[in-house]
């Protein structure tokens, strides 16, 4: 039907003279505006869907009688105007073939400006830590499990729905966190989010006072939180992870750790400050905010448990599936105290960014029939083999560099002397390799001195492009100490030629 305005939307499932059936569910958008006769105005319309190349050559248009009866006007006057298109070259008209776009009738070019910028050309490697294999994506099994997750999806999961998420997934989490990660829930505490980033942006809301963050991190999570209106004061890092002796002269009233895995420097929290954390949290009413974001990668060492189940009324757990499935998914969550539950998800409001029933569906059932955790094993052994790959390679070609935290995660720091990261940085550029420094990590106000260095993600290369990242990564790294000279033989050996 046309509207007040004269525009239409048009089923093209009708039938008339000018070409029988079409081809159901086509939808022609037409603005029937300006002077003249209703012929002239439906002819211009549809000389400029034509020309802007939203009707394509070879479009099949609605039979004129379905049109008419659908912008309301007489059947003659849009049969006249096809007629007259087709004279003019616009349109085609063949028995049985209905009335069609012109071949010729092609859209007409864009101006373009004078002074067009390159489009950036694509790094032929990566090795940026932001995300894992992407041909790892266990297509058939997350397949699998959506059609089963549909089939048995209650009615009310395609309605609005609770703001904490699916109750199906809620459970399924609880039950997988405690075993895999040792954290104590339950559904109620748990809160879907679109990945950690809402969870720090919904955190930044409720928290109150300065949060502590360590002088390494993403600084994007920092701005999240400093959006939210906290101050941020940066705690010192080291070999054992984050400074806790420091936190309380910072003032804050959380902190923001990465206990299992330090994001970007590698190395877990130290049992001892794990303990700290803890107690400070208790003494001063605290809040451990802590980021458990790739903690199911381990290594050469026995799981760490997370820092939650020491404490769950005084830790915010974080989790999310962008390093063990896929940051597209968009999908995380938070394992909250009581007392901050209702706060949360008071702050998640508008529905719109809550995260699809679909997906939290699917999820529920992809870890319900144990397809979660035979992923994590596939994957992880994939993982080890590229960082013992990247090792190697890294011993035998930069023996002067030392390469630390290894024994978890996805990523490896490479030092780097001082002063040579920038000219690192330009020379992988040059042979076509996206790889991040180590500076951009650092907090501006860090008590720490900064460092140089390579922050390398070895889960994101595909397969077939590893190795040659790894010789890009090699040929882009500043070179070893000049030997120096050869020792000369020794007064025995000269007196054994001279005899």
């Amino acid at each position: 039907m046309a509207d007040r305005w004269g525009n239409s939307r048009v089923d093209s499932r009708g039938s008339g003279a000018d070409g029988g059936e079409q081809a159901p569910g086509a939808d022609l958008h037409l603005e029937l505006a300006g002077p003249g006769s209703k012929r002239d105005r439906l002819m211009r319309a549809l000389r400029e869907a034509i020309s802007s190349g939203r009707l394509a050559p070879g479009t099949r248009l609605p039979p004129y009688r379905s049109l008419a009866r659908d912008l309301g006007i007489a059947p003659n006057t849009v049969g006249a105007a096809y007629g007259e298109l087709v004279a003019e070259g616009w349109l085609t008209a063949r028995q049985g073939s209905g009335t069609r776009v012109a071949r010729r009738g092609t859209p007409l070019p864009r101006q373009r400006p004078h002074h067009t910028a390159a489009p950036p050309r694509r790094p032929a490697y990566d090795l940026l830590p932001t995300s894992p294999d992407a041909a790892a994506f266990p297509r058939a099994d997350w397949l699998a499990a959506t059609r089963r997750a549909l089939a048995a999806a209650p009615h009310d999961a395609f309605g609005v729905g609770d703001p904490r998420g699916r109750p199906e997934l809620r459970a399924q989490l609880a039950e997988y966190l405690a075993r895999a990660r040792g954290v104590r829930t339950a559904p109620h505490r748990i809160i879907v989010v679109a990945g950690v980033a809402q969870a720090l942006s919904l955190l930044g809301t409720v928290l109150r006072g300065p949060v502590a963050v360590e002088s390494y991190g993403l600084e994007f999570h920092r701005s999240l939180l400093a959006a939210g209106g906290r101050d941020l004061v940066p705690l010192g890092v080291d070999a054992h992870g984050a400074d806790i002796a420091a936190l309380p002269a910072t003032g804050a009233g959380a902190v923001l750790l990465t206990p299992a895995h330090q994001f970007p420097t590698g190395g877990p929290l130290h049992a001892e400050r794990r303990a700290a954390v803890i107690d400070w949290a208790r003494t001063t009413g605290g809040l451990v905010l802590e980021d458990d974001y790739d903690g199911e990668f381990r290594y050469d060492r026995e799981p760490i448990g997370a820092l939650q189940g020491l404490d769950p009324d005084r830790v915010v757990y974080l989790g999310s599936v962008s390093k063990s499935l896929s940051p597209a998914l968009r999908l995380g969550w938070m394992a909250v105290p009581d007392h901050l539950a209702d706060a949360l998800t008071a702050a998640k409001g508008t529905r719109e960014l809550w995260v699809g029933s679909v997906s939290q569906l699917t999820f529920a059932e992809f870890l319900a029939a144990g397809a979660y955790d035979r992923h994590l094993r596939r994957t992880r052994r994939v993982y080890r083999r590229r960082r013992d790959q990247l090792v190697a390679t890294l011993a035998a070609h930069a023996p002067h560099l030392t390469v630390s935290g290894i024994a978890a995660g996805l990523h490896a720091v490479l030092d780097l002397p001082p002063g040579t990261e920038p000219q690192t940085l330009r020379a992988a550029a040059r042979l076509g390799l996206a790889v991040n420094g180590l500076s951009p990590y650092r907090h501006p106000g860090s008590p720490v001195p900064a460092r140089d260095g390579l922050v390398l993600g070895y889960g994101t290369p595909p397969e077939h492009a590893f190795a040659g990242a790894l010789e890009a990564l090699c040929l882009a790294l500043p070179p070893g100490p000049a030997p120096g000279p050869a020792p000369g033989p020794g007064p025995g050996v000269a007196g054994e030629r001279g005899a």
